[in-house]
């Protein structure tokens, strides 16, 4: 399960971020998690709980944002959220290799108290 691994990387650079700001906790950890980044949510939350204990983190909060898969047609130049593994434009059935979105595994904001 390397979710551990990534949760506690990004465990570490915000209690960093926080700490910098003089925050003593965190209320909330927000992150996008693309369907095509190879992470499981549910392994997030589970690391993000077990992890948590005894930082300026726990008590605190993960709010998951999953991105869905959206490629662009290079034919048609159409942007679409393809409805198979197979990503084909759903207006003129070329296949497409350009993923825009999808792949996303970051940490977009996070709550300190008295913000």
């Amino acid at each position: 399960m390397h979710e551990v691994g990534l949760m506690q990387q990004t465990l570490d650079i915000v209690i960093e971020r926080a700490e910098e700001q003089g925050a003593t906790a965190v209320c909330s950890i927000t992150m996008q998690i693309g369907d095509l980044s190879g992470v499981v949510p549910d392994a997030m939350e589970f690391a993000f709980e077990a992890l948590t204990l005894g930082t300026i983190i726990e008590g605190g909060r993960l709010i998951i944002e999953r991105v869905p898969v959206a490629c662009r047609c290079r034919s048609c130049d159409e942007e679409f959220e393809p409805v198979s593994l197979f990503y084909e434009c759903p207006r003129c059935g070329a296949p497409s290799d350009c993923v825009l979105r999808g792949r996303e595994l970051s940490v977009i904001s996070m709550e300190i108290p008295g913000e």
